[in-house]
């Protein structure tokens, strides 16, 4: 993998995508606040890497509410309060439904 600074990305994009592209290489693009994009060379199947692109995604995002939920305290709740918090949503959206 190489890292390219979003303003390198800017000035010299092409030549960045060019090299990379001929050894298959991922991109990562960088900021100023870190990591913030990947470039992946398309090899093969589009339709197969983007099933596999998008179910990478969908695991990164789970593991981000885990934590998240985690730090809220909410990775203790019991089957029985996660039901209860459930059924109330399902109530106050039937009652914006109804108005």
């Amino acid at each position: 993998m190489r890292l390219v600074s979003l303003r390198e990305f800017r000035t010299r994009g092409s030549k960045a995508v060019k090299s990379a592209a001929a050894r298959g290489e991922t991109i990562l693009l960088a900021g100023r606040n870190g990591p913030e994009y990947f470039l992946v060379p398309v090899l093969g199947d589009i339709t197969d890497q983007d099933r596999e692109l998008r179910r990478a995604l969908a695991r990164a995002s789970l593991r981000q509410g885990w934590a998240i939920a985690k730090q809220a305290g909410a990775g203790k709740l019991t089957n029985e309060e996660i039901d209860a918090e459930i059924d109330a949503v399902r109530t106050a959206r039937l009652r914006r439904k109804k108005k």
